[in-house]
């Protein structure tokens, strides 16, 4: 077997059962999750109406090829032009992927090399971050390193403390803006700074923004190709950037999305797909252009997350320290004592689960900076979301008294 399979650590959601196992929630409340990122607003008419036009007509009948279909590509060129007002190339700087999960991990079996002899491969990484990174670094032969981040900053990464050693070893940098959990979004100055740096040390971007589309701010998410034409590196030299469909258009399960950039990256990740077997489906390459050529949809999706968020935020605001965030559908929250022992006596008390922060970062500069946090996705339909907000409120409310009781 592969060695460093044994370096793969369990998924948040496996961590979660075993810490809810022997437990019996409060059978008086139906259950209601917060835990994971899953989209649950409706799939639109109009991509699963293309989805089925697909299937009645040439349907499953040939091998879709690696590259994906011309008009797929310029779709998504299409919408990049529109969304982010830069040109990106369609027959070379673009590749459709199964999802940006799959593309984010091999990316980094396309960029990874053996290190010489004594020396390391590092890959940086936020933390708290995907855990995709971390696994995606390790089953490429190289050593992840979790750069510190700042809480006053919404989790901003602090990149200039970073050593020296480890970007003059570092070959891949993953980035994710908007972020997760926190989601805070990269402003151009930090774009420029982690330009400079691939620019002096070699190593490679790769840019995670399946977030994009869901904000609340008046100005979009500025994404890495964008700064990067802004900074007039419209070349995307070492950088390239990952979208997805799952968040925009609630369809998680068709698996779809892209990824783009420096085009001599973009050849060799072509060349590596080609060989792992990683072709989207002739049928969902029909329903994404439905999908990427259509902003009504997206439009009432985001007003639908800024509605809910608008209302839960400040009820929970009440009992704990929480912000709304720059864009995601992740509220992170401080709490009082173990994030472990809130996750799990809340889901006891109210059915209400939510993941606790220490199981999305690693223990990196002497702390775990997810501890003392909690990570809940606002995925479900308001009401559902305000009955959880409700019942964390009253949960908080009584360990406070039972606190303040036995002091």
């Amino acid at each position: 077997m592969n060695p460093h399979l044994s370096q793969l650590q369990a998924y948040p959601f496996e961590r979660l059962r075993v810490l809810f196992a022997g437990v019996t929630p409060n059978a008086a409340y139906a259950p209601i999750s917060l835990g994971i990122g899953e989209p649950r607003h409706a799939t639109p008419a109009l991509i699963k109406e293309a989805f089925w036009r697909a299937i009645e007509g040439a349907g499953l009948a040939s091998y879709p090829a690696t590259a994906g279909e011309a008009a797929l590509r310029q779709s998504i060129a299409d919408w990049v032009q529109r969304r982010y007002g830069i040109a990106v190339r369609p027959a070379d700087q673009i590749l459709p992927v199964n999802g940006s999960r799959e593309a984010l991990f091999a990316f980094a079996q396309t960029v990874l090399r053996p290190a010489a002899d004594g020396q390391h491969s590092y890959v940086v990484c936020p933390n708290p971050f995907y855990q995709i990174y971390e696994g995606a670094a390790l089953l490429g032969g190289a050593t992840p390193w979790f750069a510190p981040s700042v809480p006053q900053r919404n989790f901003a990464q602090d990149w200039a403390s970073v050593p020296e050693s480890v970007w003059a070893g570092a070959q891949l940098l993953f980035v994710c803006s908007p972020g997760n959990p926190a989601g805070a979004v990269m402003p151009l100055a930090e774009w420029e700074q982690l330009f400079a740096l691939s620019d002096r040390y070699g190593f490679v971007i790769a840019s995670d923004e399946c977030y994009s589309e869901i904000y609340f701010r008046d100005t979009p998410p500025l994404g890495a190709l964008q700064a990067a034409a802004q900074l007039g590196r419209t070349d995307f030299k070492n950088l390239v950037m990952f979208s997805s469909l799952s968040k925009r258009s609630n369809v998680p399960g068709m698996r779809s999305g892209f990824c783009a950039g420096d085009a001599a990256l973009m050849a060799e990740f072509l060349r590596y797909r080609t060989y792992h077997g990683s072709a989207m489906s002739p049928v969902v390459q029909s329903a994404s252009m439905a999908a990427w050529n259509d902003e009504e949809h997206v439009h009432h999706n985001r007003a639908l997350y800024r509605q809910k968020f608008l209302q839960v935020t400040p009820l929970l605001q009440s009992v704990m320290q929480v912000q709304l965030p720059d864009a995601g559908f992740y509220l992170w929250a401080q709490i009082e004592g173990s994030d472990e022992d809130f996750a799990r006596d809340l889901y006891a008390a109210y059915n209400v689960t939510v993941l606790p922060g220490s199981y999305l970062a690693r223990s990196a500069q002497g702390r775990n900076p997810g501890e003392g946090y909690i990570r809940m996705a606002l995925v479900a339909e308001t009401a559902e979301c305000l009955d959880a907000a409700q019942r964390i409120v009253s949960f908080v409310q009584e360990r406070k008294k039972s606190a303040a009781t036995a002091a």
